[in-house]
């Protein structure tokens, strides 16, 4: 008696998609990172998609356990990321140098901040100023407390939120005098950017990435971190306001 022979499922031919590689960075790094992501979409099917918010935040989503296969922030921060288990530490790259610019409202007088003194200057005779809450802004805290003009210019901070842009602020006419890294000034409308603090006060934040430890896709991740720390992306970098690190 013959048995039929035994039927084998078809084989799909359909693969299935990975899914998005997923990251987070602060703001000053927004702009650069969508164009960094659309160049390398030309040579990649890898999805990805990065949210960008202030810094402080993203560290402690990533620090709270939410998943990330990527960081992008401050260098100090991701060390500390690290310290904590959340980043591998054989995936840490140096992205950009960027530094701190000076804005006020479009159309008003452009202040001087030629010099260290210019600067101090300026701060002293605006009405309100404002800095972000990330690692330039508490640099910048510091500089005034070197000055000491802390005191002084306490009633006149206007503190930008996590994940607005100080130039925000500064369009609006909330605050006169704006501080924030160049990257975030420079696409924000209604406003002036006066140029870059002098060089012997400049603050220059070292924006880095690394990969997740909870990571489940660490090699599309380090080809993405590879192709965003390379030379062919530099002047992307430059033309964000920032210098490849």
């Amino acid at each position: 008696m013959a048995f039929p022979a035994k039927i084998r499922p078809m084989q799909s031919s359909i693969s299935t998609p990975q899914p998005a590689l997923r990251g987070i960075s602060s703001m000053a790094t927004r702009q650069l990172l969508a164009d960094l992501v659309a160049a390398y979409a030309q040579r990649s099917d890898c999805a990805i998609t990065i949210e960008s918010v202030g810094g402080v935040d993203a560290a402690k989503r990533v620090q709270a356990g939410e998943p990330f296969d990527v960081v992008v922030v401050a260098s100090e921060a991701i060390d500390k990321l690290i310290a904590s288990g959340h980043i591998d530490a054989r995936s840490k790259v140096d992205l950009v140098h960027s530094g701190v610019a000076v804005a006020v409202r479009a159309g008003a007088k452009l202040p001087d901040i030629g010099s260290e003194d210019a600067v101090r200057q300026a701060v002293l005779a605006a009405r309100s100023i404002s800095y972000s809450t990330g690692p330039s802004g508490v640099a910048l805290v510091k500089l005034f407390e070197r000055w000491g003009i802390a005191d002084t210019l306490r009633e006149r901070i206007v503190q930008a939120p996590p994940g607005v842009p100080v130039g925000t602020l500064v369009a609006r006419g909330e605050v006169e005098l704006g501080f924030q890294q160049l990257s975030e000034l420079i696409h924000v409308q209604g406003i002036t950017v006066v140029g870059p603090l002098p060089p012997e006060i400049q603050i220059t934040t070292t924006f880095s990435a690394g990969i997740c430890t909870g990571s489940t896709q660490v090699s599309a991740a380090h080809d993405l971190l590879a192709f965003m720390a390379s030379v062919p992306t530099a002047d992307a970098k430059r033309r964000q306001g920032m210098q490849p690190a």
